[in-house]
C-alpha cells in the first residue's frame, strides 16, 4: 500500500512511512501543492496511493465518486470535542 499524505500533513513524515509503506509520497513534494481537492484524488487513484487526510473533503469526494482512491480521514480528539456544541 501507497500512502499519498495531504498537504496538511507533514512531508517530513515520509521517510518514516518508507519502510512499511515504500512508495508513499506527500503532495507537496510531488508537486501538487496548487492541486484541487479533485485533482489530487484523481492522481491518487491513476497512481494506486491511499489518501491520509485531516480534512473532510475526500470524505465527501469517496461519496460522490467511491473507491479507489480508498481514503485515511485522521480526526483527534481535541477535532472532534471542539466540533461539538457547548
Amino acid at each position: 500500500m501507497k500512502l499519498l499524505l495531504d498537504e496538511n500533513l507533514s512531508r517530513r513524515l515520509v521517510p518514516f512511512l518508507h519502510a512499511d509503506y515504500p512508495g508513499s509520497n506527500q503532495v507537496a513534494l510531488l508537486g501538487l501543492e496548487k492541486a484541487s481537492d479533485r485533482e489530487i484524488w484523481q492522481y491518487a487513484k491513476n497512481n494506486d496511493f491511499v489518501i491520509v487526510t485531516k480534512d473532510s473533503d475526500y470524505h465527501e469526494l469517496s461519496i460522490l465518486y467511491g473507491a479507489p482512491p480508498q481514503i485515511i480521514w485522521l480526526k483527534t480528539k481535541l477535532e472532534i470535542n471542539l466540533r461539538r456544541p457547548p
